[in-house]
């Protein structure tokens, strides 16, 4: 579609910008020698982590492998769960939202310091209290049937490949396609090696610790950009002043586009406002995000591997405080990178767009590069460079190993339910293959559908599907009368909604194009996003209440420290603790009303075992206790 375009002459220009006097910036040099040598100290010391990770890991065990042994404390599972959540589509979306709109995408990140408490105080004291491993696992320990299981584990897959792993491999791509004009393919091909070695060899142990190491790179490289940043313009008073003149040369007749929005210093917008309307975002996105703060096997499980439920909680308040800074590090600069960049960063005529970074929809997105790689000095501009690398491994890294957990203990042995240690691992090193192929296969289509601002996109198709978990986890949590059959019908009906309307997204596309008329029905043109999830959340919710009360009401024994009322419970004489051991070396623990009543779950909890008078230790080699044999023993 051709579109008219309207270019500001040198005077209009002087007379928008007569308060504010920037320093003159330099275009794109790339990286310098020193640059690259700093890269490749990085990674020197990361792939170093990882190798004394890996020796030290118990690789050997299922939790060894996927939950750290269990063993780690607050701090480096506090970093962890910054640096799973910052990657690569963080510092480049954030700072282009930023760029695009200003400071309401901030919002996200105020938000998530309240739903990490809740994740510490309510969610994690259940999870802890039953021995969970997987999101999945503690649905079918709560509900029992495995049709909530397996329906939860491919649905969080999908998720992963199509919301987080592409996305993170287009935005990393694009940092370093920008920085050393290599081609895109070969960016995410090398950096996808290095950081499936890393993930393949140490497990999570790995993961945890050069986590550690990077949650300070990127904390202490962003702020130093953020400081930069604002000394050259001036400061804060400066941002202030000159966002609303970072205005393009070039301009489309009778648009809005390239003109920053009047409000960009307002972080949650009127009630009726298209990008973050304050009602919509309260109501809808809030329950939305519980999905990912509360029930994300990504999130849970680095919390998950610390040696104790207080260890986990300081995890939380140590993310939470951190999570201040993304407004400051990313949504800021990227405003800054505008009023620097207005032509590049704020381009509005789509073929000047495509001229500068190949996109006819937008350039906000090249804001933290062009950043990085116009007022950084030599060295630090490597620097820099490593921090968005190692953003980009890190949510990889989590992504790899969270996703293998959830395929191999809540899918593989769903159909192998003998499999050994060891096939465990191998079928988990090999789907982190398959998946990297399928998210490698995928990259074109978010290139093309990302909509200027990658940010936004992932929340509104994550809003399409993330709301009913959300919801059904709640329930789960705090209402012990829900039973498996309210659980899965609520899903169902959230999930069929859901998948309609997102259908009807790629039917019916948002205009890409500055000028583009918007010919969408009204259902989706008027109906902002975040008010569908909460339609979404509501809608499950109240058909799980409805489906609950009609049936049957859970077995007490789906309800033994499932729940946030029982999850300190005992076991008696009623409820018999039991231990399983077999010819693998694994061992199981769970709670029966009776002597031959309800599955047992993995755990690595040690414990004893009373046989006729005689006590005999379990560890993680039972098959040492020559005196105990294969089978099922009882605590009572």
């Amino acid at each position: 579609m051709s579109t008219t375009a309207l270019e500001l002459t040198s005077d209009a220009t002087m007379s928008t910008s007569t308060e504010c006097v920037l320093p003159p910036v330099r275009g794109e040099t790339g990286l310098s020698g020193a640059d690259i040598a700093v890269v490749v100290v990085y990674f020197v010391a990361v792939i170093g982590i990882g190798i004394f990770a890996m020796c030290r890991a118990q690789r050997g065990t299922v939790t060894g492998y996927f939950l750290a042994g269990r063993s780690m404390f607050w701090l480096p599972v506090g970093a962890s769960l910054f640096v799973s959540n910052i990657g690569s589509e963080h510092f480049i979306g954030l700072a282009g939202s930023g760029a695009a709109g200003g400071i309401g995408v901030g919002a996200w990140e105020l938000n998530a310091i309240l739903l990490l408490q809740l994740f510490g105080w309510v969610f994690i004291p259940v999870y802890m209290a039953c021995g969970t491993t997987t999101m999945p696992e503690y649905l079918h320990k709560r509900f029992g049937r495995s049709r909530l299981r397996v329906y939860f584990a491919f649905l969080s897959l999908v998720l992963y490949i199509f919301t987080k792993c592409s996305v993170d491999l287009y935005t990393g791509g694009l940092f370093i396609q920008q920085s050393l004009k290599w081609d895109l393919y070969l960016s995410i091909l090398i950096l996808i090696i290095i950081t499936g070695i890393l993930t393949i060899t140490g497990g999570l142990t790995a993961v945890i610790y050069t986590d550690t190491l990077q949650a300070f790179l990127m904390v202490g490289g962003g702020l130093v950009l953020m400081g930069k940043g604002f000394y050259d313009i001036g400061g804060f008073n400066a941002l202030v002043r000159c966002y609303p003149k970072a205005i393009p040369k070039k301009l489309v007749l009778n648009e809005t586009c390239g003109i920053p929005s009047p409000e960009a210093f307002r972080m949650l917008k009127d009630a009726s406002d298209n990008d973050i309307p304050w009602a919509g975002f309260l109501l809808g996105q809030t329950p939305g995000s519980i999905w990912y703060w509360c029930t994300d096997q990504v999130i849970v499980q680095r919390a998950l591997a610390a040696k104790s439920l207080s260890h986990a909680q300081g995890a939380t308040l140590m993310a939470g405080l951190i999570k201040i800074l993304p407004l400051f590090m990313m949504v800021m600069p990227g405003m800054i990178s505008r009023v620097l960049y207005p032509d590049s960063v704020g381009c509005a005529d789509p073929e000047e767009c495509y001229k500068y970074c190949q996109s006819y929809a937008g350039c906000s997105n090249i804001a933290y590069p062009k950043l990085v790689l116009g007022i950084m000095p030599a060295g630090a501009a490597g620097l820099m460079m490593a921090v968005l690398i190692a953003a980009l491994m890190s949510d990889l890294d989590s992504i790899f190993n969270s996703a293998s957990t959830l395929f191999t203990i809540d899918i593989w042995k769903r159909f192998r339910k003998k499999a050994s240690v060891r096939e465990l691992m191998i079928v988990g090193r090999i789907f982190i293959a398959v998946m990297v192929g399928v998210a490698i296969a995928w990259v074109p289509v978010v290139k093309e559908t990302q909509g200027g601002q990658v940010f936004l996109y992932i929340q509104e198709v994550t809003n399409y599907l993330a709301p009913p978990i959300a919801a059904v986890f709640l329930i789960a949590i705090l209402w012990p009368r829900c039973n498996e059959q309210g659980a899965f019908w609520g899903l169902m009906a959230g999930l069929v909604t859901g998948v309609t309307r997102l259908i009807l997204i790629f039917i019916w596309p948002a205009p890409g194009r500055c000028g583009e008329p918007d010919t969408r029905p009204a259902i989706l043109k008027d109906f902002q996003y975040m008010y569908f999830a909460m339609l979404l959340f509501w809608l499950t919710t109240i058909v799980a209440i409805i489906v609950s009360l009609l049936t049957k009401p859970p077995p007490s024994d789906k309800l033994h420290r499932t729940t946030f009322w029982t999850r300190k419970a005992k076991s008696g004489e009623d409820n018999p603790t039991f231990y399983n051991l077999s010819a693998t070396g694994t061992e199981e623990l769970g709670v029966a009303l009776d002597k031959g009543s309800s599955e047992p779950v993995l755990t690595d909890d040690k414990g004893s075992v009373d046989l006729t008078g005689s006590v005999f230790n379990i560890d993680e080699s039972p098959a040492q206790n020559s005196q105990l044999s294969e089978g099922r023993y009882y605590n009572n």
